[in-house]
């Protein structure tokens, strides 16, 4: 008998999954997001020279290898028109390691860590984990200069050990309440198998080493250098479990850092593919854009972070670049802002069928229905109706479904880089997300078909706001 089972799966969900696994970390999300515009013909500039460009050009740069910034000038660009910009974050929550991170004790070598933002911590415990990051190296073959590298151990190293319930035996009724201190440090390996490193100290007549030599090595057999050369690292703990399509009927995707490199990879995508599906510019009269920054997830108050630069820098040198390189006209910068148009993406909360009371009844987004457009009176988003109306209409242009988030009365609201952006630049801000479950959870879950629908209505945003601003009347 044939199956009835679905199988069918989005291509952009499939894509995602593959983005995901290539970006462990921020800095690898960066890379990998570098090397996708890289293919797609964007030129790669740097902030510390000067900028040469010309309308139909694409282009991008990034900061602290952590942060992206990619646009693209349309043909029929003018002086003092807009950018549509995509603003999303590179971040999540995760324990990151201490400057001196070696510990011994119980007669364990571990790791000890920071934890990184809000995460659901609990769920960090018996994971098979690894690290990942950005290494600074001295290698003796490039004559000592100082080199910044990217790493990631694939397998599993490093694991966070619950305590048994005979031991704890009302963990089940009082809840576990880890000390993210005390009890939170992953074990490396046994101290009589890190012995090595007693002995290694001894012949080097080192002090006591900031990091385990078990785990220098390990990084340094990744890296095919000498641990010696390793200078510093800023690295990650991270879940060595890939990405996938799950579900019953193939609906879903398991994965950690959905939030938010979902809304970074669509992002990036609907960048690539705007203007009839491939990119082009010929009837482009803005500047397309998108901006993921790092650091959202602790208040972006950050130079690689929304709180930052990039932003203002890229409209105000791109602006004056595209004017010839003579002196700006009087207030172009503003004019500029003022004609622009930011999306702030980043997840938002699925209606979740066992919790069903922490959602608001009108206003419970559900997987599969649309981005999710966030309101908030307090301004813990930027949302107004009439940048919900201009994104609205951008969706409605290509039979795109939407949906609205607004958190209970009784609960507290999150924020994000919207009202951040909105505020420092005096852009029109929206703020959207895909639905998800098991937000700054070690695995979380999001809808394979969401995926899809968000790249299209980026996509969308990208071809048709400016007809659509155009046919609005000015709210100022």
């Amino acid at each position: 008998m044939a199956s009835s089972v679905p199988s069918e799966i989005p291509a952009i969900a499939t894509e995602l999954v593959d983005y995901l696994n290539a970006s462990w970390t921020s800095f690898h999300a960066t890379s990998e997001s570098s090397r996708m515009l890289a293919a797609a013909g964007f030129e790669r500039l740097s902030e510390k020279e000067s900028w040469d460009l010309k309308p139909g050009g694409k282009y991008f740069f990034t900061r602290n290898m952590s942060s992206i910034v990619a646009f693209a000038v349309g043909e029929k660009y003018a002086p003092g028109n807009g950018f549509n910009i995509i603003g999303a974050h590179t971040d999540s929550p995760c324990p990151k390691l201490k400057p001196v991170s070696a510990i011994k004790k119980g007669g364990f070598l571990s790791v000890g860590v920071q934890t990184y933002g809000g995460g659901l911590w609990h769920t960090w415990f018996d994971r098979d984990l690894s690290v990942g990051g950005k290494v600074l190296l001295r290698r003796a073959s490039a004559k000592g200069r100082l080199s910044h590298e990217l790493v990631r151990v694939d397998r599993p190293i490093i694991r966070i050990p619950t305590l048994a319930i005979h031991l704890d035996r009302n963990v089940n009724t009082e809840g576990f309440k880890p000390n993210t201190e005390t009890q939170f440090a992953p074990v490396l390996a046994t101290a009589i198998r890190g012995e090595l490193e007693q002995e290694t100290a001894k012949k080097k007549k080192k002090k006591k080493p900031a990091h385990h030599p078990l785990l220098l090595a390990v990084l340094a057999e990744e890296l095919n250098c000498d641990p010696d050369e390793i200078v510093d690292f800023e690295l990650e703990v991270c879940d060595t479990q890939p990405s996938v399509i799950g579900g019953a009927a193939r609906e879903f995707i398991y994965s950690g850092r959905l939030d938010n490199l979902a809304s970074s990879f669509c992002a990036l995508k609907a960048l690539l593919h705007a203007g009839g599906g491939d990119g082009d510019l010929e009837n482009e009269t803005g500047v397309r854009m998108i901006a993921l920054f790092d650091n959202e997830e602790v208040g972006s108050d950050s130079t690689a972070g929304a709180g930052g630069t990039m932003v203002a820098d890229t409209v105000n040198r791109t602006a004056r670049a595209l004017c010839g390189g003579a002196d700006a006209a009087e207030g172009l910068v503003e004019r500029t802002l003022r004609r622009s148009f930011l999306v702030s993406a980043d997840m938002a909360h699925a209606l979740h069928p066992n919790y069903m009371d922490k959602h608001e009844s009108n206003h419970s987004p559900k997987m599969h229905a649309g981005v999710v457009v966030k309101h908030n009176a307090n301004q813990r988003y930027a949302t107004t109706a009439t940048t919900a109306t201009l994104f609205r209409e951008c969706a409605a242009k290509e039979g795109i479904p939407t949906q609205d988030f607004v958190v209970r009365n009784d609960m507290g609201c999150g924020s994000t880089i919207g009202p951040i952006l909105s505020t420092n630049l005096g852009v029109r801000t929206v703020d959207v997300g895909v639905p998800q479950l098991s937000m700054h959870s070690v695995r979380e879950m999001c809808g394979t078909e969401d995926i899809d629908v968000c790249f299209r209505h980026f996509r969308a945003f990208f071809d048709h706001f400016a007809e659509i601003d155009a046919n609005a009347d000015d709210g100022d």
